[in-house]
């Protein structure tokens, strides 16, 4: 039997994504800069392992909370695809099923105003955040987490402070060395600022690498 042949997804975004679904880590960008990673667009991440749980039991509702209500018509409709392209064998069960994956993921982005650049393999290397806030939701207790935020920003914190301490005693008149203290002074008290934000106005949707790096959510300015 000749597997059918489904139409992709559209083209993805050149830029790549990061950030975290619904999770506050705007926080620890601020500490961990390169270590956030996204994780609803990864094969073993929530969306899929949703879809997935979907698909073996034949009822939509349980994906349909990754998407905005707007978006409700097209999933259905992938959804039913799917499910009947599923019994034409194992080669076209596989096919529809990626398919579906990356419908689902796709557009659940986009509902929260981030690109779509293709599916993650299982098993990425996603920083200490993330995995710490998930146990936190599956376990009911976030202590863990609070634990690892607290050290992380205390860490990062007082290694900005000593820089600027260290920086502080220049000569009067020494102007390169009061440049590095000026460099120094504006990187801690950005880096303070944008704790103190991140602490009071929690994260929303995806993050851009460029807006990752400075803690300015997407749509938002500084």
């Amino acid at each position: 039997m000749t597997t059918p042949r489904l139409a992709p997804p559209p083209a993805p975004h050149r830029l790549s994504a990061v950030i975290p679904c619904g999770i506050v880590l705007t926080l620890l960008w601020a500490v961990w800069p390169t270590a956030a990673r996204a994780h609803c667009d990864g094969l073993d991440g929530p969306v899929v392992t949703a879809a997935r749980q979907a698909l073996q039991a034949g009822d939509p509702n349980l994906v349909l909370i990754w998407v905005q209500k707007k978006d409700e018509p097209e999933l259905r409709r992938a959804f039913e695809r799917t499910m009947k392209l599923r019994k034409l064998g194992a080669d076209a069960k596989d096919l529809a099923d990626t398919w579906f994956f990356e419908t689902l993921v796709r557009v659940h982005r986009a509902g929260e105003g981030a690109p779509y650049d293709g599916l993650k393999p299982a098993g990425r290397d996603l920083g200490p955040a993330i995995p710490a806030a998930d146990r936190a939701i599956a376990t009911g207790d976030v202590a863990p987490l609070v634990k690892l935020l607290q050290g992380g920003v205390e860490e990062g914190l007082r290694e900005q402070f000593e820089k600027v301490a260290a920086l502080k005693g220049y000569a009067p008149g020494d102007v390169e060395a009061g440049r590095k203290y000026v460099g120094a002074y504006v990187t801690y008290l950005h880096y303070a600022e944008r704790l103190y934000a991140a602490s009071a106005h929690p994260a929303h949707g995806h993050f851009t690498e460029e807006e990752a790096a400075t803690g300015s959510p997407h749509g938002q300015e500084e």
